[in-house]
């Protein structure tokens, strides 16, 4: 009866403040119902890339997609932004404040395909486009490039329709190659000249991002050739 009741419990104050607050986060059954659900919405929005995909490619003789991937947010990451953004510790806060707990990254051939892609899945009609951020077109200061959507899906339960949040992000394989470096780059510590090694790695950015559109052009001049 004692391990029923610490799994019904949610008390995320307390949860914060113990030696190990992942692991009994991970254990309060409305964040392992919630999770269930991101998990599910992770489902759907795959689902429907993986349909794109296959139709891409029976029209066009090629596959827009190099590889889709998906999780869901660490335990001891939910708590960390909650605590660092100032939002209540609940279940409830978890749903309404944070928008990546599920996230999706969709790994494409050539920039017109994350456009071209991201426009077929955003049309359908039960998405609905919360959020977009636009880092190909703007990139940030860094260099790093990408394309952001945070998107709400229904999701059908035996005893309810829910709405869920997942993020998307689409990029190239430069893109993803380029952004995986400079993740753990920058966590290194005792650098020597980082401002320096900030300008390298804005440099290598646009440098990816000038070989994707080469190569977006070399495949076009192919395919006009082959027609």
């Amino acid at each position: 009866m004692e391990v029923l009741k610490e799994r019904k419990e949610f008390d995320l104050k307390a949860m914060m403040t113990s030696e190990f607050p992942e692991v009994r986060l991970e254990q309060a059954q409305p964040f392992m119902e919630l999770m269930m659900q991101y998990r599910c919405a992770l489902m759907e929005v795959e689902t429907k890339l993986n349909v794109l995909n296959a139709e891409f490619a029976m029209k066009n003789n090629r596959n827009p997609f190099e590889s889709i991937k998906s999780r869901i947010k660490s335990p001891i990451s939910i708590l960390e932004k909650l605590h660092r953004k100032g939002y209540e510790l609940s279940a409830e806060s978890i749903e309404k404040n944070l928008a990546d707990i599920a996230g999706i990254r969709v790994i494409c051939s050539f920039p017109d395909d994350i456009y071209a892609t991201a426009k077929l899945l955003t049309q359908q009609d039960d998405i609905t486009v919360l959020e977009v951020k636009d880092y190909i077109k703007n990139p940030k200061e860094n260099g790093y490039r990408s394309l952001h959507l945070i998107l709400e899906i229904p999701i059908f339960l035996s005893e309810q329709k829910k709405n869920m949040k997942v993020e998307v992000q689409f990029r190239t394989i430069a893109m993803d190659f380029w952004a995986s470096l400079e993740h753990k780059l920058k966590y290194k510590k005792n650098i020597v000249n980082p401002e320096e090694i900030s300008k390298e790695l804005k440099e290598c950015a646009e440098a990816s991002a000038a070989l994707d559109l080469r190569m977006q052009a070399l495949r076009d001049r192919i395919e006009a050739d082959q027609k």
